[in-house]
């Protein structure tokens, strides 16, 4: 119930946060079944998960690191958003053991037609290139094949334009299903059929994760770069303007909070729409009550309408990718 309800806020605030999003299968997220397990690559934190999570029709289950995990009411409420735990040895050797349980739980999504996410690469680092993948992700498909669940791995390489502006240019590549009856090595030896899926995953997002060198700018414009026509821009310049003003207090509050905190780091992004998302709606309350103020009637009421739009005004005509 929770997770359907801020969905439904969080596809709108998506289009915000991300000036353009491209798909290359965009039929997939809309028509897509289950049992799936989406195998991710991984350079912007949580707002990997958050971005996919708004672009599939049906409910997606997350694979996310155990350590967020902490105190049953944090615990209750990232469950409640479809979140599962996973532990690494770094976390404590102690909560290896509640791996297993997470990993059954992803069984009996599978054996329900669900969607579950996994990064497959581990660890979040912001960056325009695939690293080796862990074993995680094979271990997930070979334990649901053995239970004759029809399991399919979708390959997804998610690529930004930016790791620090805000309204970025997204793009979504998604590759050819891996399935068991692809595999040439079977359940008698598991441990080249565990090779056997890392390599293929490996392979196929290989040729979905862009290769960008960190300093090159000229490279990363040439492909995240979206033209924008001289008639949209002087269609948008004003409310454009406005919504800078409107929203540059709240945008400047919460980012000297984060470089106040130390959070200046690959978890920048997701923190950053994060705490957007949570404080627009009491930030529109407040202009409501403003415009109530002074101009009574029911030109409050405008302010969730108008301030959002003049923000993706904004967004649709700002720096695109890093100077």
């Amino acid at each position: 119930m929770l997770y359907n309800f801020v969905k439904i806020f969080a596809r709108l605030a998506i289009r915000i946060c991300c000036r353009d999003i491209k798909l290359n299968n965009k039929w997939l997220f809309y028509k897509c079944k289950g049992p799936l397990l989406l195998a991710v690559n991984h350079p912007n934190s949580f707002l990997d998960a958050i971005i996919l999570c708004t672009l599939f029709n049906e409910p997606v289950y997350s694979l996310a690191r155990g350590d967020a995990f902490k105190g049953k009411l944090i615990s209750r409420i990232l469950a409640a958003f479809k979140m599962l735990p996973v532990y690494r040895a770094s976390e404590g050797v102690e909560n290896l053991e509640d791996n297993y349980k997470t990993f059954n739980d992803c069984s009996e999504i599978f054996k329900q037609n669900g969607i579950v996410l996994i990064f497959s690469e581990g660890k979040c680092i912001n960056e325009w290139h695939l690293r080796p993948l862990k074993k995680g992700t094979a271990r997930l498909a070979i334990a649901a094949w053995q239970q004759n669940v029809p399991l399919r791995i979708l390959p997804i390489g998610i690529n930004y334009s930016s790791f620090n502006l805000f309204g970025k240019n997204v793009h979504i590549n998604t590759g050819k299903p891996i399935e068991y009856k692809n595999m040439v090595n079977n359940f008698t030896d598991n441990g080249r059929l565990l090779n056997e899926v890392t390599n293929s995953v490996q392979m196929e997002l290989q040729n979905l994760v862009y290769e960008i060198d960190l300093n090159d700018k000229q490279q990363l414009a040439g492909i995240f770069y979206v033209p924008v026509n001289i008639f949209k821009k002087l269609l948008l310049v004003i409310p454009a303007a406005a919504g800078w003003l409107v929203h540059y207090p709240l945008y400047f509050a919460v980012k000297k909070f984060i470089e106040k905190k130390g959070l200046h780091s690959d978890h920048h992004d997701a923190v950053m729409f994060c705490l957007l998302f949570l404080l627009y709606p009491f930030y529109l309350a407040g202009w409501a009550l403003v415009l109530y103020i002074l101009l009574a009637d029911y030109w409050w009421a405008l302010s969730f309408i108008i301030w959002p739009f003049t923000a993706w005004c904004y967004v649709q005509v700002k720096q695109q990718t890093d100077k």
